[in-house]
């Protein structure tokens, strides 16, 4: 048997998902502990000290100790976000060891939202063990690390590939339960379809084709768990008109058949 020594400059302490109902604020307190925030629908605004943040959709917010934090106004009825609370321990001294620096900004956009998603769905079903285990600060350790990542760029000489980029991605957030393509989307923008997918690709890390999928996927769950429509229904009420494909392609992004993901993220650790 292997025996592994691992030291972690991180403790976790606890987190969770919020699902705002349209009622109550954020509480005023002291923390004493770090708190990370990821919001995956609406917009979030909360004070530290004097300082107002406004985090919308796809960006992290960093809570430090020892500061005043009140939220500004009621949650808005379509807010979601989740929350993760941590202590920095003091580092530790070890011959040999790979260290590494994470350069980590308080208020961000994060490159990959839906990987950040997917490793706090993982984190709090990892939670929900009776036996604490490790994988709780290995699973913080990646959010950190993709917060830390830098946001989705594009290089400053190209500035009408960047504006096609955001233009496609407002059609596939907004239109993804209709036949799209990436033929289609070229023709919708009026450019050719091998440098939209270049650019895009560039700009957001993911193909288009890949994108479409996600944002698919992503409504899917929420039908999923908020309806009681058929499988077919969901899937193409989402853009697939094919069952079996919609199963492989959810499998493929979530790790999950439709069913599995409904029976096990129903019982998320959720507050409102």
């Amino acid at each position: 048997m292997l025996e592994l020594s691992i030291a972690f400059p991180i403790q976790v302490q606890n987190g969770g998902l919020f699902i705002s109902r349209g009622v109550g604020s954020h509480p005023a307190r002291i923390l004493t502990s770090w708190e990370v925030i990821f919001v995956e629908r609406g917009q979030l605004q909360i004070r530290e000290d004097d300082r107002l943040f406004t985090v919308q959709a796809g960006e992290s917010l960093l809570l430090r100790p020892g500061h005043r934090h009140v939220g500004e106004g009621a949650f808005p009825a379509d807010l979601k976000f989740y929350w993760l609370h941590f202590d920095w321990l003091k580092a530790t001294s070890a011959a040999g060891l790979h260290a590494t620096l994470l350069n980590i900004p308080q208020h961000t956009r994060v490159s990959d939202p839906q990987y950040v998603i997917s490793l706090f769905r993982q984190f709090l079903s990892e939670q929900e063990n009776i036996h604490r285990s490790i994988a709780l600060e290995c699973i913080l350790l990646l959010i950190l690390q993709q917060i830390a990542a830098p946001g989705p760029q594009e290089s400053t000489n190209d500035s009408p590939g960047l504006a096609l980029a955001w233009k496609a991605n407002q059609i596939i957030r907004t239109q993804f339960h209709l036949p799209l393509s990436t033929s289609s989307l070229a023709k919708e923008l009026h450019c050719n379809a091998d440098y939209l997918g270049r650019v895009y690709r560039r700009t957001f890390r993911l193909t288009l084709t890949e994108a479409l999928h996600r944002q698919r996927v992503l409504m899917a769950e929420k039908l999923l768990i908020n309806n009681s429509l058929s499988l077919t229904e969901v899937g193409r009420q989402c853009g697939f008109n094919d069952t079996s494909y919609f199963r492989q392609i959810f499998r493929k992004h979530t790790g999950l058949t439709p069913a599995s993901w409904k029976r096990r993220y129903c019982k998320e650790h959720i507050n409102s």
